[in-house]
């Protein structure tokens, strides 16, 4: 048995920032990481051309900023770079492959029972903690909708985890699903690497410039939503047009409205709406049926696809391993409360980068959390 006063899960942003605040009030952890690598999904499940979509002073981990000469816009590598400086300056040892099997609360001890698996040394470790850190990430496990007759089409279908680049798509019919972020970023590289692309957009959604989202994130700061709102909308009307006949409808709600009631982002352009306009990326609705290479879309319309490419997002596994948190995470694995309240939950059991907000929540998080137990600590020491 090993007893730790915090025991982290999870060696992505979230669980190496709440470490980084944690070593500042020489609180003394244990962090564990399922896969053989910190931040995985940043070094191993992302495209190549990927960037961070907001400004890199919304993205920073606490106590330590960007190299003075890093792009406002920071590339994958750069980023990943950033965390291996931040896990050598805060001197984070995480333990890799290391795979939390169950977690339940010991009223009689007093402290969380976490079972792991040693993936390496293929042993049992049992850990005794007074507090416990869900940081598995919203991500952790790739999701795929149910597609009638999915399970017969001939070609290749993968999960937006598995996608690097366009440049051996040159040629295929490839249907992108999911028209977040990377749904609408991969569709674009596709298109720009020559396969005949097209792209499922099944909602309203709103598209923006990266220049006004930062600009938006400054101006919540003093002005309303709803004013702040009205702006962008506006002012993405004057740059992109109606988009309604290219099957882009914006939602009634602005963007930040819609990210502060629900954490979904608004869509950032790479360029992917000027291929729209010139044909080069075709918007399908949604899919009613896969029969063979050919996919049905509702309306009546239908292609032959090489290819199909899932970017429908991930969700959390925490809820298949915590047991005792019902307070703090509902059956999705993500948090009951909302922001910005989510993180605590009962008997020392917290939650960081689950809240849909990106790094700069992680960050808060992070913050409060070691705040919280720090607080928690000195109260018992008085």
């Amino acid at each position: 048995m090993e007893e730790a006063s915090v025991l982290i899960v999870g060696a992505g942003p979230a669980g190496l920032a709440t470490a980084a605040c944690l070593s500042k009030f020489s609180i003394p952890y244990v962090i564990v990481e399922r896969e053989s690598c910190s931040a995985s999904l940043w070094r191993n499940r992302s495209y190549d051309r990927l960037k961070l979509h907001l400004a890199k002073e919304f993205c920073e981990l606490p106590h330590m900023s960007y190299p003075v000469d890093a792009p406002t816009y920071i590339p994958k590598n750069q980023f990943v770079k950033y965390l291996d400086d931040y896990i050598e300056r805060f001197s984070i040892q995480p333990k890799y492959l290391t795979v939390v099997e169950s977690s339940t609360y010991d009223i009689k001890h007093n402290c969380w029972s976490i079972i792991a698996r040693d993936m390496e040394k293929c042993t049992i470790v049992d850990y005794k903690a007074k507090f416990l850190v869900v940081a598995s990430g919203e991500n952790s496990e790739e999701n795929i909708p149910v597609i009638s007759g999915l399970e017969n089409f001939p070609g290749v279908a993968i999960h937006s985890s598995e996608y690097k680049s366009g440049i051996s798509y040159s040629g295929k019919n490839v249907l992108v699903i999911g028209s977040g972020n990377s749904g609408m970023e991969i569709a674009y590289d596709l298109a720009s690497h020559g396969a005949n692309t097209s792209i499922v957009i099944r909602s309203p959604m709103h598209i923006m410039t990266k220049e006004l989202i930062r600009l938006g994130m400054k101006l919540v700061r003093h002005l309303p939503l709803k004013l702040v709102d009205d702006l962008l909308v506006m002012m993405a009307n004057f740059i992109f047009g109606d988009l309604t006949r290219h099957g882009i409808i914006r939602p009634k709600k602005g963007p930040f409205i819609i990210k502060s009631e629900t954490g979904r982002s608004a869509v950032i352009d790479v360029g992917t709406v000027g291929l729209i306009k010139e044909g080069n990326i075709k918007v399908q609705p949604r899919i009613t049926l896969v029969k063979g290479r050919i996919i049905e879309f509702e309306g009546g319309n239908q292609g032959s696809f090489d290819t199909i490419v899932f970017a429908t997002g991930y969700k959390s596994t925490a809820n298949r391993w915590i047991k005792n948190g019902e307070d703090m995470l509902n059956n999705d694995g993500l948090p009951k409360k909302e922001f910005p309240n989510h993180w605590k939950g009962a008997n020392g059991l917290y939650c960081a980068g689950l809240a849909r907000r990106g790094l700069a929540g992680i960050a808060l998080d992070a913050k409060n959390i070691a705040n919280d137990i720090k607080s928690i600590i000195d109260s018992m020491s008085t």
